[in-house]
């Protein structure tokens, strides 16, 4: 999560005013809604403009006080949810026409997905893709025919929603939706005034009374592999989490789910009896016979392989319900059962294909600059902490094997939330990194960071008191004792510009820039660029790099938070700059 500048949340600030000021409601009203073409914006309305209004919706008190009144009744979010879309001139039945594939899970929702949309466009459909969290710019959430929707598009359907939802909020006790369900409602504008043929729809927390949800006829739905996350909203245990993921679940709608744990797939038979939905469970990747060898897949790391077959069964279902009605699935053989296994049928070319050219960056994502190597992942929980650390494990491997001379390996970490640190950092112990760095989800310590990567519902404090308890973690699990060493100060209006040290093998960084200027020191073009500011540290901190400076190689692992690869990438690849 990135952190809020005043200069920012000021501007945000003024424009809302701005809009309070000028009488703009009958110009909202009159904006036609047909065209693709970014219409004439009206004085000031630039892309950044709605960015930093966007961000206003993570802090509005009507809408945290609206979380809090329905955290004890959930079906109340579904029902607000339906309020804010009627009120930005969308009805529920409308997006029955969308084409919609839903899916859910704890890891792995977002590449089944990745791989659903494309095998889809490669038949030449027009596709859809909303998903979150995102990486560097929040375009990236509304997705047309695979490309983040361009930053004109964006800024005239955010206006068309913002507009009519911030006019009418005075008859509705001054309401205004929250970010996420404002994205969700500006998606389903998107995908209907673009004409896409279908949509795949991420769900983003949970299921059952997710904003998402309140989709009424899905095509398909999928449940990824699921696991312990958002406890203080799903539940503590992954029974009560498999409830509200089956939640997405609809009378006669094919449901599809990767093989499960015995619990969860107890609880997810009986959600799909009760509500009357026919459930398959995937087969192994292994078990779909392909003519010309095994299939191949764009994604790297074993775990891909559940989410690949997911997609197909997605995929095979919405071409069979969608092209060819007359060809309908079968019911499940034991209805005591209320799930049966899914074929494992022959991939088109076309399937197999889409297989092979899915891209999804931050996910098992390798960035090699010269003689550095990143190795990107975003897994945040501890289950998909397991599945990173195998991939960076026979990805550096591979990678080393064919490198001589000394190697150099570098954790970069960070989590947020409720997250179980330790117990990530943990599971990343045997991967024998020489040196262990932690910074915040901050890109860089000056007030002109990009709105799209604010968040204001964190302080800088409790982002740098968490790479503090992150370092003491990684310590204590490596067997070194807490030493006394330079505490952060933390100023109100500029970040440190100086690394904490308190051991010689772990440093913590006030943003992801010094980090990776540590780190690399200054052997990635990229970095040493002109354009990037140079963030100074203690002389005692550049001594500590020796090594990285000697050696043949750097395997760069970043990972614990998706926040935290898309603040990387930001830096490391210029297209998400654009």
């Amino acid at each position: 999560m990135m952190v809020r500048f005043s200069r920012v949340w000021e501007r945000g600030s003024v424009f809302a005013a701005f809009l309070r000021q000028k009488d703009w409601s009958s110009k909202f009203t009159t904006l036609k809604y047909s065209s693709t073409k970014a219409e004439p914006r009206l004085p000031r309305m630039e892309y950044q403009d709605a960015v930093c209004t966007l961000n206003t919706l993570q802090t509005n008190a009507c809408a945290l006080e609206q979380v809090r009144r329905e955290r004890g009744h959930p079906q109340l979010q579904l029902q607000a949810m339906r309020g804010f879309l009627e009120r930005a001139g969308l009805r529920v039945e409308e997006l029955d026409h969308l084409n919609i594939i839903h899916v859910t899970g704890t890891k792995g929702k977002g590449s089944t997905c990745a791989f659903t949309e494309q095998i889809l466009r490669r038949y030449g459909f027009r596709t859809g893709f909303y998903s979150s969290p995102h990486l560097v710019q929040v375009r990236e959430r509304i997705r047309i025919n695979g490309k983040p929707i361009g930053k004109e598009l964006f800024t005239k359907y955010f206006w068309q929603v913002y507009g009519r939802l911030y006019e009418t909020k005075d008859t509705h006790g001054g309401s205004m939706p929250a970010y996420f369900r404002f994205l969700t409602i500006l998606a389903f504008h998107v995908f209907l005034q673009e004409k896409v043929d279908l949509a795949v729809i991420e769900v983003g927390i949970g299921g059952a009374y997710d904003c998402t949800n309140i989709i009424r006829r899905p095509w398909v739905c999928g449940i990824a592999s699921l696991g312990i996350d958002h406890t203080s909203i799903l539940g503590d245990t992954i029974e009560k989490i498999a409830w509200q993921k089956g939640g997405i679940f609809k009378p006669g709608v094919p449901a599809f789910t990767v093989k499960q744990p015995d619990g969860p797939m107890t609880v997810l038979k009986e959600r799909a009896k009760e509500i009357g939905c026919p459930l398959w469970v995937c087969p192994e990747l292994e078990e779909y016979p392909a003519d010309s060898g095994p299939l191949r897949l764009g994604l790297a790391g074993h775990h891909q392989r559940s989410n690949a077959s997911l997609a197909l069964q997605l995929s095979h279902s919405w071409l069979q319900r969608r092209c060819l009605p007359d060809q309908s699935l079968p019911s499940p053989t034991d209805e005591s059962k209320g799930v049966s296994p899914a074929a494992g049928f022959q991939p088109s070319p076309i399937m197999a294909k889409g297989l092979e050219d899915t891209e999804w960056p931050g996910r098992t994502q390798t960035l090699k600059h010269g003689p550095v190597t990143y190795f990107l992942d975003g897994a945040h929980t501890t289950r998909s902490m397991l599945a990173c650390v195998r991939w960076f494990s026979e990805a550096a491997a591979q990678h080393e094997r064919t490198t001589g001379g000394p190697m150099v390996r570098v954790l970069l970490f960070n989590a947020t939330g409720e997250r179980d640190s330790a117990a990530m950092l943990k599971l990343l112990v045997p991967c024998h990194f020489d040196f262990a760095v932690f910074c915040p989800n901050i890109t860089e310590a000056i007030a002109s960071c990009n709105a799209d990567q604010q968040n204001f519902n964190v302080s800088v404090e409790n982002m740098l008191t968490r790479c503090l308890d992150n370092q003491r973690s990684w310590r204590l699990l490596n067997g070194q004792e807490e030493k006394p060493g330079a505490q952060l100060l933390i100023s109100r209006d500029a970040l440190p510009l100086v690394a904490t040290e308190r051991c010689s093998k772990t440093l913590v960084f006030p943003c992801i820039l010094s980090a990776l200027q540590w780190l690399s020191q200054g052997r990635d073009s990229v970095l040493a660029h002109p354009d990037k500011r140079v963030i100074p540290v203690k002389p005692s901190v550049t001594a500590k790099a020796a090594p990285l400076r000697d050696a043949t190689g750097i395997h760069v692992l970043v990972a614990g938070s998706l926040h935290l690869v898309g603040g990387v990438l930001k830096h490391l690849d210029p297209s998400f700059a654009s």
